[in-house]
């Protein structure tokens, strides 16, 4: 249950700095919501799946924090990166 490679570079493509960025926040947080998505696919037929369930919350609380994260710095970025991946707040 994993972001595939291919996945991988089409999400560092449309959100990356630069074709060798791979760990700015906007990638980061790309590549967890792909992963969230999965996961909450995952959930929805396996209800008693508990450490995937834990593994789901760390990752969510993890994406919360960077989007924090990039609200202070940016928040424009912020508002877009929400848009784009359609996350609500």
């Amino acid at each position: 249950m994993s972001v595939t490679k291919e996945r991988r570079k089409e999400l560092v493509s449309e959100f990356g700095r630069s074709e060798s960025d791979t760990g700015s926040p906007e990638i980061q947080i790309s590549i967890l919501t792909s992963r969230i998505a999965e996961l909450t696919r995952h959930l929805r037929d396996n209800r008693s799946d508990h450490a995937c369930k834990r593994g789901l919350i760390r990752m969510v609380s993890r994406r919360r924090r960077l989007l924090d994260y990039v609200k202070r710095k940016n928040p424009q970025k912020y508002l877009d990166l929400l848009r784009r991946l359609d996350i609500r707040k």
